[in-house]
């Protein structure tokens, strides 16, 4: 494959999308590892200078010092939110991160880590088969000795201290595939069940059921697609990404509108029409699908709520999940959606564009900078002093849960569908919270 500088030719950061930034620093205080390190080459604007550098790289390949400064960035999009040249970092980042995973060779222990996460938390049943291990580790008490064990393994750890207090029951508990509207049907909607959602937070998944078909919507939610490609999509592995895409669109190919309440699911699923756009077989249908899509609420607060709205008396701290508020641009349908809850008061944390952490698998990959951000997020959500916290994406949920576990401080934390269905059907959020990362 012909090269330019230390990239190839399939899909290298585009030049015109490079020369956009002006490099004014307007990105500056929005990246979380600037923020923590206030290293330049640790910015939008120094990692676009080392994509520049590798594309005029005479010797035809990538630094290790290069593929640092990219790994550590989150993807959060925080900087094209503030981006006044309108520079879609997003893209560039994308495109980047499919050079590295081609053209640099990563050491064999980072690459067996990364093959670990993708062959376990994109697939519902292998993740599923796990749990009951997970259950019996933290009954027989074994979960504080490996964590001790685990402290030499960053990597590990983070993992360990990622998973959640996930019941049995919940994790293979299913929903029907196809729930009829109640009342007058004003579109069928395609839903996706995902694969850590539908295993650990499969509460939330039932909500949005309930809310739709409340709303009118016919349900269709097949247990068939496994995963959307996102962790593979935001992390570079781009073949396994097409193949999941591609598996998407055929089985929503039927429906009018495609419902998602995972963040980050979504905003992959958004790319497909940009993922697919040079695949003469796939491109418009990836656009069609792309067009389709939409987190739950978008959907809700596009259409006038028929259902009435009970009152449920909680003052909720939002959360912006990155790749609702800077990705997908989603900001106000959220908080419109909370507004529409008789008596909920939402409350807005301090920083609420700084990222806290997860960013798909990097929490896992980069545990230190992953855990740092956790802890400033945790901290400012609990300077609102909020009876509890309303996420849109279960890394976010994983992520602050345990870090405000760590501080000794837990909060409930609501998929803001959670409280909507709670007020639907007349009934108070249940004092438990949501699921707990095991001690």
């Amino acid at each position: 494959m012909a090269k330019t500088g230390a990239f190839d030719a399939h899909r290298p950061p585009a030049q015109e999308l490079l020369d956009v930034c002006v490099h004014c620093g307007f990105c500056l205080p929005t990246c979380p590892t600037y923020v923590l390190w206030n290293e330049e080459m640790d910015s939008p604007r120094g990692r676009i200078v080392l994509m520049n550098v590798a594309a005029a790289e005479e010797t035809g390949e990538l630094s290790e010092a290069m593929v640092t400064h990219w790994d550590r960035c989150l993807g959060c999009e925080a900087c094209v939110t503030a981006c006044p040249s309108g520079v879609e970092y997003g893209e560039l980042i994308e495109a980047t991160r499919q050079q590295v995973e081609r053209n640099y060779t990563r050491p064999l222990p980072e690459r067996a880590f990364r093959r670990l996460v993708f062959e376990v938390f994109t697939h519902p049943g292998r993740l599923r088969a796990l749990v009951p291990a997970a259950v019996a580790a933290r009954r027989l008490g074994l979960t504080g000795k490996a964590g001790v064990r685990l402290g030499r393994f960053p990597k590990l750890g983070a993992l360990r201290a990622l998973t959640p207090d996930v019941k049995l029951k919940a994790s293979v508990a299913r929903l029907p595939e196809v729930t009829p509207a109640r009342g007058e049907r004003r579109a069928r909607v395609g839903m996706l069940l995902g694969c850590v959602q539908r295993v650990f937070f499969h509460d939330v998944n039932a909500a949005t059921v309930r809310v739709l078909a409340a709303e009118g919507f016919e349900v269709f939610a097949p247990t068939r697609v496994r995963c959307c490609g996102a962790l593979m999509l935001h992390s570079g592995a781009e073949a396994q990404a097409l193949d999941l895409a591609k598996a998407m669109i055929e089985t929503f190919d039927d429906c009018d509108y495609v419902a998602v309440n995972a963040a980050g699911c979504s905003s992959s699923m958004k790319e497909y029409g940009h993922l697919l756009s040079d695949d003469e077989e796939w491109a418009e249908r990836g656009e069609q699908f792309s067009e389709k899509v939409r987190d739950v609420s978008q959907l809700l607060t596009e259409f006038d709520p028929v259902a009435p709205r009970h009152p449920v008396p909680l003052r909720v701290a939002y959360h912006d999940a990155c790749h609702l508020a800077h990705a997908q641009k989603v900001r106000s349908a959220p908080r419109q959606m909370l507004a529409g809850i008789p008596d909920v008061e939402v409350l807005e944390p301090e920083e609420w564009e700084i990222c806290c952490g997860s960013a798909g698998i990097y929490n896992l990959v980069q545990p230190e900078a992953g855990r740092e951000l956790g802890r400033r997020k945790a901290e400012n959500l609990l300077a609102t002093e909020a009876e509890a916290i309303a996420s849109a994406n279960p890394g976010c949920t994983l992520q602050i849960n345990a870090c405000l576990r760590e501080q000794g401080r837990p909060l409930p934390i609501y998929h803001p569908i959670e409280l909507v269905d709670c007020s639907i059907r007349g009934v108070a959020p249940t004092t438990s919270g949501p699921r707990r990362p095991a001690r």
